[in-house]
């Protein structure tokens, strides 16, 4: 009976572990996002990382562009051996919940020395010279009454999660980098064709107030005016042909490419931007990749206080030795040459000067703090999502806006150019108009690239993987 009992708490403790159980603190979350109408609705899956959500704009040279990437990117690579170190460090701290066996061979001649301190007063020392050949086991393991060991392993195997989301943020983060950088060169792109065209229109008509001040039909204010403004075109022009090379080189870096050896020809027709859908606030917490992560650091450091705990609690070492030991070779594996040993230590901390209790603490701290920065991701998730749409809406109004005031200024300039030609207008409305037209066209440019860099924003936000509708 008193055996039964024994073995019943024997086993009863062995099944606990000491620490608290993790459980997710609770967030108070918005039930719906601020101006979502333009939006449609959209169901996501579990939290991982769903297709190519690049593909949804259509762009063959930003597909091929992620593909390098992929491949090629170093920080990417990098992150691959982040994830394969966190998983080789779980496989080491799980080996502490089972037993330690290792093999120990050895063989030695040695002599007595005759001098040598007698065993007992009386006795004469006699030197012996001989062989001693040894083989054997020897057992190890820790009792884990009290969770020390299954808490580092429930630690480890949290963090080894958490790094493969941090893997996937990683990737998630290089790839919304790769195609808003790539989007801003193109926008670039038909911003330098526009300013091309502008600067040949302006060089037509520099050209032609040259002819007419040489017959005296243009005064040489009109001629200043236009040479001005060619110059000026110009100027703009190698300003964003220098910020295009800037862009191309930054590409040619996240695609793991050397810079010299990186080139990527102009294409000035920007995409059409994609629908896109957004789902509840609190669907966000499944499918960003930085909020998992955060959660599982929460999950370690909530674990590792149970680790420190296990520091009040005693040690119990189970330690077992066996083979065979011999003066001669021959008869090494003889049972006269058997050996063996069973044992178990006991150890029990009784002052370390607050040093388990300053650990124990620590622990504590550590989480607090790990649910402070989940909090925060969550936020600051929650923000970047907000801001994403508030963004598309605004932007597709200014697009109207921008598009309607192109068409105006267009008219503006054939009306100024029919009243100069007829002699009722000075020169210098034409140059204005000529201005506001390439103004407002680059300004189209800018927030249709702003647009399709904002749903890439907005795919960020949103964790990745969404596909158009």
């Amino acid at each position: 009976m008193k055996r039964s009992s024994a073995l019943l708490l024997l086993l009863t403790l062995s099944a606990c572990a000491v620490g608290p159980d993790y459980k997710r603190p609770p967030l108070n979350l918005p039930t719906q996002w601020q101006s979502a109408t333009d939006f449609h609705p959209a169901v996501p899956g579990d939290a991982q990382f769903k297709g190519n959500w690049w593909e949804m704009f259509a762009d063959p040279q930003l597909n091929k562009l992620v593909q390098q990437a992929l491949k090629q990117n170093q920080t990417l690579q990098g992150a691959v051996e982040h994830v394969q170190q966190a998983r080789l460090q779980r496989q080491i701290v799980s080996s502490a919940q089972l037993p330690q066996v290792a093999l120990q061979a050895s063989d030695a001649r040695f002599k007595s020395a005759i001098n040598r301190p007698v065993a007992a007063y009386g006795q004469v020392n006699t030197s012996t010279l001989q062989n001693n050949p040894q083989l054997g086991l020897v057992v190890s393991y820790e009792a884990d009454f009290f969770g020390r060991a299954r808490r580092m392993t429930e630690s480890a195997t949290a963090a080894e999660v958490g790094a493969g989301f941090d893997f996937e943020n990683t990737r998630l983060m290089l790839l919304a980098e790769l195609a808003t950088t790539y989007f801003r060169l193109r926008a670039l792109d038909e911003e330098i064709e526009l300013v091309q065209q502008g600067v040949l229109y302006q060089e037509k008509n520099l050209t032609l107030i040259r002819d007419r001040h040489e017959l005296d039909y243009a005064s040489g204010l009109d001629l200043a005016q236009q040479q001005a403004l060619f110059d000026a075109s110009k100027t703009q022009l190698t300003l964003l042909q220098n910020q295009r090379a800037l862009l191309k080189n930054a590409l040619a870096t996240l695609t793991g490419t050397a810079a010299p050896e990186f080139n990527l020809a102009a294409q000035s027709a920007l995409q059409p931007v994609p629908l896109l859908g957004v789902g509840l606030p609190a669907d966000v917490l499944q499918r960003r990749p930085d909020i998992s992560a955060a959660e599982r650091a929460m999950a370690a450091a909530n674990a590792r206080i149970g680790v420190a705990q296990a520091g009040y609690y005693p040690t119990l070492m189970l330690n077992a030795s066996g083979g065979w030991d011999s003066t001669q070779m021959a008869n090494l594996f003889s049972a006269p040459s058997l050996l063996w040993a069973l044992g178990a230590s006991l150890t029990q901390t009784v002052f370390d000067a607050g040093k388990t209790s300053a650990n124990a603490h620590l622990a504590e701290s550590i989480y607090v703090q790990t649910v402070a920065g989940y909090r925060q991701t969550v936020l600051v998730a929650l923000q970047e999502v907000q801001n994403g749409i508030d963004s598309q809406k605004q932007l597709t109004e200014a697009l109207v806006e921008a598009t309607a005031a192109e068409k105006s200024a267009q008219q503006v300039l054939e009306l100024a150019n029919v009243r100069y030609s007829g002699g009722l207008d000075s020169y210098l409305n034409v140059i204005v108009a000529q201005e506001a037209m390439l103004n407002n066209q680059r300004l189209r440019a800018q927030i249709h690239g702003q647009q399709l860099q904002n749903a890439v924003y907005l795919v960020k936000a949103l964790g990745g993987g969404w596909q158009g509708l």
